[in-house]
């Protein structure tokens, strides 16, 4: 298919299909009944455990719905029908109401079972995704392992054989997101410790409540916990999790973080919400003696930033159109990537900065505006730069891999 089947420039912005448009209505009224309540919070955040049983709930509903899993295989609930876009509009929906996407890596692991899993696997694992009964998380970084995710020490070694087979797992992971919510953890651990970096990893499904696994949540500068690290000693996986080939995880794992690249990019829908709110917050501050509406700096600066909230959303429509036709480039997902978490960063430094010296409360605090959110916004805005790869080596990813430039000398 072209791409100009599916979107055209009509005054300055990109129309979707009657028929999107209609699916957009559909899944807009269904998050308005049965969406569990708006986040105070900004960014992909861990829910209060008192929350867990209304997120599961809503987890629930939207794969019951079809708005979740769209693109499993039909036994699994996908439907074959459906147009490559739904799946975003749907992020879109939820992040546009300003309520709880499904939280833990689901969508991650999902892709890595139905792409790399066995029949066995998928019938064991999928179903319990949804319905919630399982929540995922992600164990893929480590202390000296982020960015350079290849580096990983974590340590798999096999014990057994045939249906008595396991692999006892040794090593520590860090900034697993919900982790403290998790029933799974899809892990990745060095089997072949002689093997070149990018080799000799290998993908696991690991039961959370495995004896040997230490969840220790991690307190951050927001002063929520949203992160944590594990631990695991002497932690013994059956062999029959293992995901994908034994030493082939690694094209397991790029496989899954193109999704979240992307995914991190597709919350760009919020920054026409953020921009209004930054409109009203400038409404009732000062700057240069006067209202901060009157203000020149200040105009000029809203006004850059509104520009890049629109060159943002055509980043995005651009991306799905190549997808829709197959001319997707290798650095679209890491360009959009860098491009809204960097924009998401300048829009919450602006927005404490238009607070003068109220910049520097807290939500606990009455005079608070907005009830500390972009306060929240801008403390929590460095993890969207690091989330997915730090920007710093997408950009070198970008050079070498989309641009063809000479590869970064490597010590």
């Amino acid at each position: 298919m072209r791409p100009d089947e599916h979107w055209s420039w009509v005054a300055m912005r990109l129309e979707s299909p009657p028929e999107l448009e209609a699916f957009r209505k559909k899944v807009r009224a269904f998050v308005a009944e049965n969406a569990p309540g708006v986040k105070r919070h900004a960014g992909v955040r861990a829910p209060e455990p008192e929350l867990m049983p209304e997120i599961r709930r809503w987890t629930a509903a939207l794969h019951e719905a079809g708005f979740l899993g769209i693109d499993w295989p039909v036994e699994y609930g996908g439907r074959p029908d459906a147009h490559p876009l739904e799946s975003h509009i749907v992020v879109e929906e939820i992040t546009r109401a300003r309520t709880w996407q499904p939280i833990g890596a689901a969508s991650l692991a999902s892709a890595a079972i139905i792409d790399f899993g066995t029949d066995e696997q998928r019938a064991r694992f999928l179903p319990r995704m949804r319905s919630a009964e399982d929540i995922w998380c992600q164990l893929f970084s480590e202390p000296g392992a982020g960015s350079d995710l290849a580096s990983l020490q974590t340590r798999a070694r096999l014990e057994g054989e045939g249906d008595d087979a396991v692999y006892v797992v040794d090593g520590q992971k860090v900034w697993t997101t919900n982790g403290q919510h998790s029933d799974m953890g899809y892990l990745l651990a060095r089997t072949d410790p002689a093997a070149p970096k990018h080799k000799g990893i290998t993908a696991f499904a690991l039961d959370m409540r495995s004896p040997g696994v230490d969840l220790r949540p991690l307190r951050e500068i927001t002063g929520t916990t949203d992160f944590n690290e594990v631990f695991l000693d002497g932690v013994r996986i059956p062999a029959s999790n293992v995901i994908g080939a034994v030493n082939q995880g690694w094209t397991v794992a790029m496989s899954s973080l193109g999704r979240e690249r992307s995914g991190v990019a597709a919350h760009g829908v919020e920054l026409f919400a953020v921009l209004d709110d930054l409109l009203e917050l400038a409404g009732g501050s000062t700057a240069g003696g006067g209202p901060a509406l009157n203000d020149s700096a200040t105009r000029q600066r809203i006004g850059e930033l509104a520009t890049r909230v629109h060159v943002n959303a055509a980043m995005v429509h651009l991306t799905q159109s190549r997808m829709l036709s197959g001319t997707e480039e290798p650095a679209d997902g890491a360009i959009g990537k860098i491009f809204f978490s960097e924009l998401n960063h300048d829009m919450a430094e602006f927005g404490v900065g238009l607070q003068g010296t109220d910049g520097i409360l807290t939500e606990a605090d009455p005079a608070v505006r907005a009830g500390g959110w972009w306060q929240d916004a801008y403390l929590y805005a460095r993890a969207y730069t690091i989330a997915g790869g730090a920007n710093e080596i997408l950009r070198t990813q970008i050079a070498e891999r989309g641009l063809g430039l000479p590869r970064e000398p490597r010590p």
